[in-house]
């Protein structure tokens, strides 16, 4: 889940969690994996809840920005290759979902 709006980035982990909390309406220890970014579009950082603990993965991009979705107030989801794409720096919105294919049932 990706919040849309950009957060205090002094925040931590707990700060992070309340405004999931808050702001998405969500609980943050249900294992999903809520990403923030800064003002500036070069910093993100997620927050997951691992069964044992609550952990917090900061990132900063050295060249560009992170691609983000329009600045909206709630979240956005995405699937695990598209937070993957983002998480790398990469447009997350080319990342598409695997279309079903046809199996042939017999060699032609």
């Amino acid at each position: 889940m990706v919040a849309t709006k950009p957060v205090d980035f002094r925040k931590g982990a707990e700060g992070l969690a309340a405004l999931v909390r808050e702001s998405l309406g969500a609980d943050p220890f249900s294992g999903t994996v809520y990403v923030f970014r800064a003002r500036r579009a070069d910093r993100i950082k997620l927050v997951y809840f691992d069964g044992t603990g609550l952990c917090l993965l900061s990132k900063r991009l050295e060249d560009g920005r992170f691609c983000w979705p329009a600045v909206t107030d709630g979240g956005v989801r995405l699937t695990a290759a598209q937070l993957q794409a983002l998480v790398e720096g990469l447009d997350w919105r080319r990342v598409h979902v695997v279309r079903p294919t046809r199996i042939p049932v017999a060699a032609s």
